[in-house]
């Protein structure tokens, strides 16, 4: 969950260095989050784009930099700090939006725009207030995606005899005190839906039968909530289970093999990492070169193995066309009565943000017995 919540810090990367006497050279200025863009994706590109272009590639350690960024351009137009394209969570775009911090795409420009799934397409088609409207503009162009997760301890589940498999296994007694859940109502509150048969993306919380029981009850299982700071109780076996993003946890796997990871067959929080361009940025041919090779239906499994978040192309690509290791990961590519039943969290107008908030104070103040 750390890619919607707190500070990680910054890197810089120049994934092409600038050398002296390459001025004529056509240089695409990125702002990516870390890890976003696999140097191996990089040369590719390169090597394929001809006369060879120059990839300047400056890294945050968070989306909320990012976003942050994007504030600071508006303020300072044409700053020499500006980059072509920034990448940006869906769940930040609405904000975007609505500050004009980002300027419309021109989907027409990209020869590969019709390989994305509908839904994915559909995600960026939105209003002026940010808002879902297939009649409107599109914002930003999806790169990558992933889900909420959960993630359990082998060691420890062995002696249960059970493995987690549904959001509903969160509430058995066995966890009492051992499960960890992100700081952020919308997850929460979201995933207590699931297990209700309803959608994430309910805003009359008032109108769900015993959504407030249920909640009070899951909070008595919680040893802790964070966003960022998850992942070490995990591994040291002080949780069993945590409830977090497949962008933090994939990676950890490499490592932990007393960790493993499932999508819960009722359906999940789906995330989108988007390409954007600021909005005081100028037109760069590079730009629409990047993103519709980042669409290509040739590129999108390598990109998806390299990052550790998988290319919404694969959704519909045939699996015979696939790799192996993407093929047998229900993580990077998860079952389609899943996917299916899984949901982006869409934006809220205000009633249903306050009726958010209301809820999950009053439930955080439930004394734990």
């Amino acid at each position: 969950m750390k890619r919607r919540s707190l500070l990680l810090g910054a890197a810089t990367l120049t994934l092409s260095q600038l050398a002296a006497g390459c001025g004529s050279k056509s240089i695409l200025k990125i702002r990516s989050l870390k890890n976003g863009i696999p140097a191996q994706l990089v040369s590719k590109f390169r090597r394929e784009v001809q006369p060879s272009p120059l990839l300047q590639v400056t890294q945050e350690g968070q989306l909320k930099e990012l976003f942050a960024l994007l504030q600071e351009w508006k303020q300072v137009p044409k700053s020499k700090n500006q980059p072509d394209l920034v990448m940006l969570g869906d769940y930040w775009l609405t904000l975007a939006i609505r500050q004009k911090l980002i300027q419309p795409i021109d989907p027409a420009k990209f020869d590969n725009w019709k390989q994305l799934p509908e839904r994915w397409r559909n995600l960026v088609t939105r209003n002026d207030d940010g808002f879902l409207d297939a009649r409107e503009k599109v914002w930003g162009v999806p790169y990558r995606w992933g889900t909420t997760v959960i993630a359990y301890r082998t060691d420890k589940f062995k002696a249960l005899g059970w493995t987690p498999k549904d959001w509903s296994d969160l509430w058995r007694e066995e966890l009492r005190d051992r499960i960890s859940l992100p700081d952020n109502a919308r997850e929460v509150i979201g995933l207590t839906l699931k297990k209700l048969g309803k959608s994430y993306n309910t805003q009359q919380l008032d109108q769900v039968p015993n959504l407030k029981k249920e909640l009070a009850s899951l909070h008595r299982q919680v040893k802790l909530y964070s966003s960022d700071s998850y992942l070490q109780p995990l591994i040291l076996g002080d949780t069993w289970l945590a409830v977090g993003s497949s962008g933090d946890l994939l990676p950890l796997l490499q490592a932990q093999k007393d960790i493993a990871l499932v999508i819960p067959v009722s359906g999940t929080a789906l995330w989108t990492d988007l390409w954007v361009e600021p909005a005081s940025g100028n037109p760069v041919s590079l730009v629409e070169k990047w993103i519709d090779f980042c669409l290509q239906p040739r590129v999108a499994p390598q990109l998806s193995l390299l990052a550790k978040a998988s290319s919404p192309i694969i959704v519909g690509m045939k699996p015979e066309d696939l790799p192996l290791a993407i093929r047998t990961n229900s993580v990077l590519l998860p079952d389609a009565k899943i996917l299916a039943a899984s949901e982006f969290l869409l934006p809220f107008g205000d009633a249903g943000i306050a009726q958010y908030r209301s809820l999950w104070q009053e439930i955080r103040q439930v004394v734990q017995s």
